[in-house]
């Protein structure tokens, strides 16, 4: 049973992360924001390898900074 739960939590987090990366796609923002907000994702989802809760987790809270627009400065 514990297998099938992991199962669907890694199918969670897939379908998390396509959406925040299609969204952060379609935000109408300075490049250098963009990409900031890009590595974050990417950093999330490295650590999508390693513990799938916890990547769960720094979703969840990559797109409530998203909804409430705390979005990262201009990288230089």
């Amino acid at each position: 049973m514990e297998h099938d739960g992991q199962l669907q939590l890694y199918k969670a987090v897939a379908v998390q992360l396509k959406e925040a990366h299609a969204r952060v796609r379609a935000l109408q923002v300075p490049e250098g924001v963009r990409m900031a907000l890009t590595r974050k994702l990417l950093v999330i989802t490295a650590a999508a390898k390693h513990d799938l809760a916890d990547t769960a987790r720094r979703l969840e809270r990559f797109a409530t900074d998203l909804d409430e627009g705390r979005l990262p400065d201009e990288e230089r």
